[in-house]
């Protein structure tokens, strides 16, 4: 069955994958939503831009009437949500947008989304869902033990986590209140393909090739359990086609690591990929003074989405980071034209 997928900020890094897969994979109908701030790019859609089974929207999802237009025309049967402000440094220089976008918009497409859901015929309303996507962030901080859990108390720490966390919270209340029918997610930390350059690993792989500093917070010792995009798009169409009403879904990669793990890790590809004649690439780290409120570990369990819905990450993170590594050296016009414009690899979110 052909259904139709509205998917906001598609041009992001996890909406185009999650996008690339339904293309390219199943016979859906797929319309994408994006504002193209910063981190939206349609080159990212480029692979499956031509595709009679896809058009794309430049639009605002805090633009009520706008949204009530595309809802119209288009007349979806699933809209994930995936549009946001989502990087965590520029939260803490300009946290304003992140209440507007993540907060407020997600109130304005809620409004749009119950109107269209309340408008449907009968033969359809039962089937239409709003999936959205969150990240593990909300939970806050972990000890060395431990993981987060569907059921772990919320502790944003940062401007970006208190955003979405705010928005996790509208959704839930959106069910529970106006009968929307949705399901929720949340990731651990994705890396993969078309990763905007300001993210760890994209900006280590890129700041190596240009011999420049690898900037690493404090010591380095911050966890994070890694995901890769293409894992977690399927994960996320898992959810939103199988997920039950009301539920929320953790999804994680299984594969915690610290950040310098990590680093020395893009170094020791690069060093056998595209090895540098100054030296090995880890020459270059360089330890910054850290980000303010830096959360120590995230780590999920991600079990729920395995017993119910039998979803499991394929990739492991050394094979997914190779993959990755190769991916950039392969492609430097796409990241090329961030880097000469938008992001240039300065810091960000030092407070």
């Amino acid at each position: 069955m052909s259904l139709r997928f509205l998917v906001t900020g598609g041009a992001g890094f996890i909406g185009s994958a999650v996008v690339r897969k339904l293309i390219r994979e199943t016979g859906h109908q797929v319309c994408v939503v994006d504002k193209l701030t910063y981190a939206g790019n349609l080159a990212s859609l480029d692979p499956v831009a031509g595709s009679d089974r896809y058009r794309f929207e430049r639009a605002d999802i805090g633009d009520s009437e706008r949204m009530k237009e595309i809802f119209a025309d288009f007349a979806p049967d699933m809209v994930m949500h995936l549009a946001a402000e989502s990087h965590v440094d520029r939260s803490i220089d300009g946290p304003a947008a992140f209440i507007e976008t993540n907060v407020v918009g997600t109130f304005a497409l809620l409004q749009v989304a119950l109107r269209h859901y309340r408008a449907l015929p009968d033969n359809r309303r039962g089937g239409f869902r709003f999936h959205h996507v969150s990240t593990d962030e909300v939970f806050g901080s972990l000890g060395a033990e431990g993981f987060f859990r569907e059921d772990t108390a919320y502790r944003p720490n940062s401007p970006y986590s208190a955003s979405k966390a705010a928005s996790d919270h509208l959704v839930r209340a959106w069910h529970h209140t106006y009968g929307l029918p949705v399901v929720m997610t949340n990731c651990s930390n994705n890396y993969g393909p078309y990763h905007f350059p300001e993210k760890l690993i994209p900006l280590m792989i890129i700041s190596a090739l240009e011999g420049r500093p690898l900037p690493v917070y404090g010591n380095g010792l911050n966890v994070r359990d890694w995901l890769h995009v293409e894992d977690h798009a399927d994960a996320l169409l898992t959810v939103a086609t199988a997920g039950k009403l009301g539920e929320s879904y953790n999804i994680g990669g299984d594969s915690e690591k610290a950040n310098i793990e990590v680093v020395k890790a893009v170094c020791a590809i690069l060093d056998e990929l595209r090895p540098d004649p100054a030296g090995p690439h880890e020459r270059l780290i360089a330890y910054v003074t850290d980000r303010p409120g830096h959360d120590a570990r995230y780590a999920i369990d991600a079990g729920k989405i395995g017993r119910e819905l039998g979803w499991k990450p394929k990739q492991t993170f050394e094979i997914g980071l190779r993959r990755t590594v190769e991916w950039y050296l392969a492609n430097p016009t796409w990241w090329g034209d961030i880097r000469s414009g938008i992001y240039r690899g300065e810091r960000l979110g030092a407070a």
